[in-house]
């Protein structure tokens, strides 16, 4: 008599284990990085608890279309109904399956789930898969498999019920009818309360990879392009009024005077530009002086102008150059260099120094088709752009291209030949997963990161050799080097992305046209990867007005402020503290700041995203 119930009941209990499931395959197979950030086992298996609520608000948006057929069971219980309800749960069962594997490789990289963002990059799957060892994508197709073929399985032979002649009394189907909706609704929205549930209901530890994985991975994804569809007519992250959050921003950048200090003594220098790929500044200082990553990198600083108080304005590559090249801080939800009708609107040092007499070159030993950051490239008009197919075919390769030291060496020598004053840039690819560089492992510590930090060392090596060969050439004297990351990267102390200190990178200016009263010397000046170019521009007697969101770190009186941005947050830091902050959730992930300067803190990060988020929708 109440076989319509269970039937549809069990159906919804299978959504609940299954979920369960993917949490317990996340949470296994980064398992040694949930136990070194846990404080305790309970609070890893607390992930379940926690995370059932959105798994149940999950499981009634699942379970609406089997209500309607259930429902048609009243009046007409053929087997059809019974076979489409079959399908249904199977292709949710493999879709899922697919999403639980593909966010066992993404969280790797970007430590968030597959979000919008995500779905963006799908455009290009040959780069996808080329990010991932031959090994993961077998690893993770068989995982997707399995789980679909376990599911499948499981769910037809305990799960579901034949809708065949379901008789039911007119009073409990009339019940079934009444009730289930209501109940179904309340479900999905997580409630009575007034605001309906969200990824916050999971957020329960300090420790990102445990809320991480108490999300579920179907509603995260559902939120995040239910939010990012906002986005297209109405600027998400509106917190005042436009004319005040514009008064904030310029109250930020105010500078007295242009007391900028000399550090570079020649007047037209060659530049080269290494942009190094997924450097922590956790990879220049470590715990322990003899736990040295990058040696070579060390010996340089000797000789060079360190800048240790610099952060990366966003988590992905193409964020990173427009920050360096354009002067154009990232931000949440979408980046500017994947929209060429934006993006073309932007300066771009490339073309200022080009404009000043300089060639300019770019060389990737990968494919620059990701992210859109080929087409960004261009539009920066480098003179010559090489990537992986412009390279001789004899060079040794990994999975995603060749090896950084060849790059090097093959702008070195290009470099050689090319008209001075030359500005060239190179982006190193090694420290990409998978991590394939060539070198014999000299790194055995690291927890989960050492196949990171080894990449690191063999990109250091390759960099060393680099500037050991360039320092033989005529045009080494007259050249000034630039390291910097253009993101960062999880590292040995896995701190939370929404931790401000996740995205601390590292910037070295190098060369002997770095005046010798400055070699060796350490710059403190709280900035991000924007101010590259109005410091840069400021040496060499440039105009930098072309570059609002740049300030000069050689400036005494320019402001001291980092801005960081991250999956749909942001981070806002200045020297009495910082906060990290998301509006979705109207939730502070992370505040250093003494309690009489949280607000005022707190106002000057959200209007300095409003004001740029709002910039980059009238692009």
């Amino acid at each position: 008599m109440l076989r319509l119930y269970t039937s549809f009941f069990k159906q919804a209990l299978f959504w609940l284990l299954f979920f369960a499931l993917g949490r317990l395959v996340f949470l296994v197979y980064y398992g040694s990085e949930a136990m070194a950030s846990a404080d305790s086992f309970s609070e890893i298996l607390m992930s379940f608890v926690k995370g059932f609520n959105l798994d149940l608000a999950t499981t009634c948006y699942f379970m609406m279309f089997p209500f309607v057929a259930h429902l048609v069971t009243i009046f007409y219980s053929g087997s059809v109904v019974s076979r489409i309800v079959q399908i249904y749960h199977s292709i949710l069962i493999i879709a899922y399956s697919s999403l639980v594997s593909s966010e066992l490789g993404i969280y790797a990289e970007w430590k968030t789930k597959i979000n919008y963002k995500a779905l963006l990059y799908l455009q290009n799957p040959s780069e996808v898969l080329g990010t991932a060892q031959t090994s993961q994508i077998l690893g993770f197709s068989l995982l997707t498999i399995l789980l679909s073929i376990f599911g499948i399985w499981i769910y037809n032979r305990y799960f579901h019920s034949k809708l065949i002649r379901i008789h039911t009394p007119p009073v409990l189907s009339l019940l079934f009818f009444i009730i289930m909706p209501p109940l179904l609704v309340f479900g999905a929205r997580g409630g009575l309360q007034e605001i309906p549930i969200n990824q916050s209901q999971s957020f329960y530890s300090k420790h990102a990879i445990l809320n991480t994985a108490a999300t579920n991975s179907v509603f995260n994804l559902y939120i995040s392009f239910h939010e990012n569809q906002k986005s297209l007519n109405e600027n998400p992250f509106k917190e005042m009024e436009d004319g005040k959050a514009k008064e904030i921003v310029a109250r930020i950048y105010e500078t007295p005077k242009d007391s900028t200090i000399r550090v570079v003594n020649s007047k037209k220098p060659n530049i080269v530009l290494i942009i190094m790929e997924s450097w922590s500044a956790d990879l220049i200082f470590t715990p322990e002086d003899k736990k040295v990553v990058t040696p070579r990198f060390h010996e340089l600083m000797k000789d060079g102008l360190y800048f240790d108080n610099i952060y990366s304005t966003g988590p992905r590559s193409e964020q990173g150059m427009a920050s360096i090249f354009s002067g154009f801080p990232a931000h949440p939800i979408s980046s500017i260099t994947v929209q060429p009708d934006k993006y073309q609107k932007l300066p771009s040092i490339v073309k200022d120094f080009k404009a000043d007499g300089y060639t300019s070159s770019f060389y990737f030993g990968g494919q620059l088709i990701y992210g859109n950051i080929k087409s960004f490239i261009i539009f920066n008009a480098f003179d010559r752009i090489k990537e992986i197919y412009d390279f001789s075919e004899e060079l040794p390769q990994a999975s995603l291209g060749i090896h950084d030291e060849f790059t090097l060496l093959e702008m070195k020598n290009d470099l050689n030949n090319d008209k001075q004053p030359f500005f060239a840039s190179l982006f190193t690819m090694s420290t990409h997963s998978p991590y394939d560089q060539p070198m014999e492992e000299k790194i055995s510590w690291g927890k989960n990161e050492q196949q990171y930090l080894n990449s690191a060392y063999y990109t250091d090596y390759s960099m060393g050799k680099f500037i050991d060969e360039a320092k033989k050439e005529e045009w080494f004297d007259n050249t000034l080097f630039i390291f910097v990351a253009d993101h960062s990267h999880n590292s040995y102390r896995n701190l939370a992305m929404s931790n401000p200190e996740y995205q601390k990178i590292p910037l070295l200016f190098y060369g002997n046209v770095i005046d010798s009263a400055w070699r060796g010397k350490t710059v403190s000046h709280l900035g991000i990867q924007t101010d590259i170019a109005a410091t840069l521009l400021g040496q060499l007697n440039m105009d930098a007005s072309a570059y609002p969101w740049s300030k000069n770190l050689l400036n005494p009186f320019s402001p001291e402020f980092a801005y960081v941005s991250y999956e749909e947050g942001l981070a806002w830091k200045r020297p009495i503290g910082a906060i990290s902050y998301e509006k979705r959730f109207d939730r502070y992930h992370y505040n250093t700041t003494p309690s009489a300067a949280k607000d005022s803190i707190s106002e000057e990060g959200k209007a300095y995203l409003q004001v740029l988020f709002q910039e980059y929708m009238d692009q």
